[in-house]
């Protein structure tokens, strides 16, 4: 419940503290007193946007406070969902600066307002005149016959469903859609692999083929060489082996006259060595020489494929083929794999899909019990608020398509007198009968459900007399189990509450302000007086509201 309400420096109101109690509390005054700047304060508690109009001086920041008994609406996993400090008793703070940003906070926490407006649906319902029309809102229909049926957590469970059902769904459009581009692509991409792996790429590969290629393309030149070396190095009186064995006699009569002699014999020993095993190698490249046509024309056909597979890539290596190989395989292999991903989200949409039709008969179910209950009350209260002859026909139908809480379609059929037939309640009832049926809409409510603190705001409209005093008495009915408040113009419904508030301007110097007071027992009488007879109150005037106050 709203415990107190504190505003400072917003539209009229310069300074305002105000304690509310629970129970049925009445708000009066004048047209244009400031009764909507009250609500507006609460709409920017509850979440709403700002703005600088909003601010009565402004250099100065508007700052609204609202402290609420929370301890009854089980709200702790919303404050520990959005890492907040749970109070039974929870201050909310607004504030608009000059500049026009504003700011919310929770028992101190900064938040965004998303998670305020989250916060103020279970804290305030404020019914206005314009809300009255939402009775003509499929979905505000549905959660009155739910909130009747107890589905609520039902339906919870079921629009979780749905979102997951959605996303499933959502999750296989896109795997369609990246099946058929694969498959576009999937005769094309087989063929470049094909030539790929019938190249059998090897990596070096390459680099090998070309030197074997260029030995046989070039095997007399080679052959011509190696046999000159041979001729040079094996030359009988003048070859460079006859030759270095002569040095390295002469150098070997002198060898233990020196260790620079000795070392100089020594290696030249070893060139001789090293040089020895140059021609023996030499040699055995020549016998191993061989023009082999066929051969030079296998590895120039090798060496071809090679180079228009690189061409056709636009690469210049066989490591660079082989990643684009391996690439190819992934593709080609992933047509099967989006088709399995594809089956194994088929059964998961078709188990979600029976999973959500279970779910919407068993909501159904309950709907359809709740019919004429709900009926039954509508007709009860309408009967009390001076709608004798009132009718209600509430059509629950199925539907082929999961709607966003079920799969059924709900008309509200409405007939306010004897021999008229039924009609779209948003096409039959007049505002006045409009007010009533919310009015009685919110009394069945509140046995059902736990609804926050409630705000009427002039339901009171196009109704008077008797009518009126009915709907004084539903509300205050309705204030045993919760914090009822109602702006209203009628004495009737004024002298029910508990409490009574009264807003009214004054003027002080060039500025006019809006203030709120609670009235005393006297001061309630005159007030109710001046509802009655206007600002000349008479004794009868008084008397009468002496009279309604009991």
């Amino acid at each position: 419940m709203l415990l107190s309400l504190s505003i400072k420096n917003f539209a009229l109101i310069e300074k305002l503290s105000i304690d509310f109690s629970k129970g049925f509390s009445i708000i009066t005054g004048e047209t244009g007193a400031g009764k909507s700047i009250l609500l507006g304060a609460l709409g920017l508690v509850l979440g709403k946007r700002a703005d600088l109009t909003s601010l009565k001086d402004k250099e100065e920041k508007c700052v609204i406070e609202a402290q609420f008994d929370v301890s009854k609406y089980n709200l702790k996993s919303f404050f520990e969902a959005n890492d907040l400090d749970y109070e039974n008793q929870t201050i909310i703070r607004r504030e608009i600066l000059p500049s026009g940003k504003s700011r919310a906070f929770i028992n101190d926490s900064p938040v965004n307002l998303s998670a305020l407006q989250e916060l103020g649906l279970f804290l305030i319902d404020i019914h206005s005149q314009h809300q009255t029309q939402e009775l003509s809102n499929e979905n505000i229909q549905f959660q009155i016959i739910d909130a009747i049926a107890g589905n609520l957590e039902f339906v919870q469970e079921y629009a979780l469903l749905l979102k997951s059902y959605k996303q499933e769904k959502n999750k296989l459009s896109a795997l369609f859609e990246s099946l058929k581009e694969a498959k576009k692509e999937q005769d094309y991409n087989a063929f470049l692999l094909e030539e790929l792996l019938a190249a059998k790429l090897i990596p070096g590969q390459q680099e090998e083929l070309e030197s074997i290629f260029e030995q046989l393309s070039n095997v007399e030149f080679i052959n011509e060489q190696l046999d000159k070396s041979l001729a040079v190095a094996n030359e009988e009186q003048f070859g460079v082996l006859q030759n270095l064995k002569e040095i390295k006699l002469a150098l070997q009569k002198i060898a233990s006259m020196s260790s620079d002699y000795n070392l100089l014999f020594q290696r030249t020993n070893s060139v001789i060595i090293e040089f020895d095993d140059i021609v023996s190698e030499i040699d055995m490249l020549s016998e191993k020489l061989v023009n082999d046509p066929e051969k030079l024309d296998l590895i120039n056909q090798q060496l071809q494929v090679l180079y228009s597979l690189q061409k056709k890539h636009h690469v210049d290596t066989i490591d660079e083929l082989l990643v684009i190989q391996n690439d190819l395989e992934n593709k080609v292999i992933s047509v099967d794999a989006l088709e399995n991903d594809i089956k194994l989200i088929e059964t998961t949409i078709e188990l979600k899909m029976a999973e959500l039709n279970s779910k919407a008969i068993k909501i159904r179910e309950n709907r359809l019990k709740a019919v004429p209950v709900l009926s039954e009350k509508l007709i009860y209260f309408l009967e009390q608020l001076g709608m004798p002859n009132a009718r209600f026909k509430i059509e629950v139908s199925e539907i082929q398509q999961f709607s966003s809480n079920g799969k059924d379609e709900i008309q509200f059929l409405f007939s306010a007198n004897k021999g008229s037939d039924f009609g779209l309640l948003k096409k039959v009832a007049s505002g006045g009968e409009m007010s009533r049926i919310m009015l009685a809409v919110k009394a069945i409510l509140a046995q059902y459900s736990k609804l926050p603190t409630i705000i009427f705001d002039e339901i009171d409209t196009g109704v008077s007399g008797e009518i009126a005093n009915k709907m004084s008495e539903i509300m205050r009915k309705m204030s045993e189990n919760m914090q009822v408040f109602a702006i209203t113009h009628l004495p009737q419904i004024a002298a029910k509450g508990n409490e009574h508030f009264k807003v009214f301007k004054t003027t002080i110097g060039n500025q006019t302000l809006s203030e709120l007071k609670l009235l005393t027992s006297e001061e309630r009488v005159v007030e109710i007086a001046e509802m009655l007879s206007g600002k000349d109150i008479s004794d009868s005037a008084i008397n009468h509201a002496k009279a309604l106050l009991n």
